[in-house]
């Protein structure tokens, strides 16, 4: 069954892993990605100046930041960036395709780099600069922005990443020669260039390999989140009592009376933004705790590598060996027939390991959702995930032609809204996409058990 790189390019899973890279699918975005403190924390010395070439680049924005504002072809020029789709890596719900970095985060970093962060390259606290700062307090600027431009920013080194281990492990057929937009910065002439690289070969568009351990899930080691929650203990490190009186005397002045989660969360942040030195002692506390990013990057991508990988390998087998891929008829008796033999491997054929990842059961319908899309890709039929037709995303819209159309929810038992959803929301999802075909799906993870349910 081809799903994951290792299967479409004829290379053992093995040998992927032994070059250090994660087996990516070629079917769906698996939902991990770039931590920039991992590139900055490594020993590695080609990581070492990767880092500094990500920095170099940013100090380079901070000071044209400072001089007149640039024309709207320059802002696009050393702002805009394409979604780097080509690695697989993201939080797509359908294939690998995202936004990318458009105006909005354009007119947001500039702005912080003005302003906030106009000491960026500077600083004095912390033993390095870190492009995470700049999605910490100001608005615009989100994780999966940071996580887009430092993939943008590091494109070049991924193509001479992938380029070599498609030289040592693939066939040529496998490869073809490719022109690579945004692969280096050239200072003298202030612009992106374009460079030709040889790399894997997929529905005639290239394929980026990237480095397991500079990757992670859910949130980067450098957070907003996480600064918020260490206030007081940041505030508590500040050996000036002058200057801490200070920020406590400014963070309580910013509270209202009996102060909810939401209103304390946001005087932290007004703090922050008042003594900016105090997001440096935040990042410096997470440098000095490096090891620990490591080792929880590590534990969440084996997870990943479980769930996405593994067990998603081996539920394809287990299904192809009962005749899941041979299933065709119309969609909604196809649909069911598949279910069905997903309900028989789940539970006659130990299939529910597969849903414990780690020794717990999957918590999230999305990757539950995921893991589905994985293993139905092969079907001949379109398989399209969260159709949004104007009343909210269905799980899965399954379709051969206008007239032939089935819908697919998949639940988990513990979703607090289930009740709700199996009484109205797919009835309301089956207007919107103008067919009277669904299928709900709940998987309970307390045992082995899923449930079936037609209209």
């Amino acid at each position: 069954m081809k799903i994951h790189f290792s299967d479409f390019f004829d290379v053992p899973a093995s040998v992927v892993n032994a070059y250090g890279a994660f087996n990516i699918s070629l079917i769906n975005d698996i939902p991990v990605f770039i931590d920039p403190f991992l590139i900055f924390n490594s020993k590695k010395k080609a990581y070492k100046r990767l880092h500094d070439e990500i920095i170099d680049y940013v100090r380079f924005l901070r000071d044209e930041s400072a001089s007149e504002a640039p024309s709207p072809g320059l802002l696009k020029n050393w702002y805009y960036f394409p979604e780097v789709k080509e690695n697989w890596l993201g939080y797509s719900k359908q294939g690998n395709s995202g936004s990318g970095l458009g105006k909005s985060f354009a007119t947001s970093l500039h702005q912080n780099l003005g302003s906030l962060f106009s000491d960026f390259g500077k600083e004095r606290i912390t033993r390095g600069s870190h492009l995470e700062k700049l999605c910490l307090v100001k608005d615009g600027v989100g994780r999966d922005n940071i996580s887009d431009f430092t993939t943008n920013l590091i494109k070049g080194f991924l193509c001479e990443y992938t380029q070599k281990f498609a030289e040592l492990h693939l066939d040529k057929r496998h490869t073809r020669e490719f022109a690579v937009t945004h692969a280096s910065f050239n200072r003298g002439t202030k612009s992106w260039e374009t460079r030709r690289y040889r790399l894997p070969s997929h529905n005639r568009k290239f394929v980026l390999l990237t480095p397991r351990d500079i990757l992670t899930k859910d949130e980067a080691w450098i957070n907003k989140t996480d600064m918020i929650g260490d206030f007081d203990d940041i505030a508590a490190s500040i050996s000036n009592q002058q200057i801490r009186d200070q920020i406590n005397h400014y963070f309580l002045s910013q509270l209202p009376r009996d102060p909810k989660k939401k209103e304390i969360d946001s005087a932290v942040a007004k703090t922050f933004l008042k003594f900016p030195d105090l997001i440096d002692f935040y990042i410096r506390h997470k440098e000095d705790n490096g090891s620990a990013a490591v080792a929880l990057s590590n534990e969440k991508m084996k997870a990943s590598e479980d769930a996405f990988v593994k067990n998603v390998a081996k539920l394809s087998e287990d299904l192809k060996d009962i005749g899941f891929y041979e299933e065709r008829g119309d969609t909604l008796a196809e649909s069911h027939r598949r279910v069905e033999y997903l309900k028989k491997v789940i539970e006659n054929n130990d299939g529910y390991r597969i849903f414990y990842i780690r020794g717990k059961p999957v918590q999230r319908e999305s990757d539950l959702q995921l893991m589905f899309k994985l293993t139905w890709y092969a079907a001949a039929e379109d398989v399209n995930a969260e159709v949004n037709n104007g009343r909210g995303p269905v799980d899965f819209k399954i379709s051969r032609g206008s007239s032939d159309s089935t819908l697919v929810e998949f639940k988990l038992a513990s979703n607090s809204k289930l009740k709700q959803n199996l009484e109205n929301q797919v009835a309301i999802y089956e207007a919107a996409n103008q067919t009277r075909n669904s299928i709900k799906v709940i998987l309970w993870t307390g045992q082995p058990f899923v449930d079936i349910r037609l209209p």
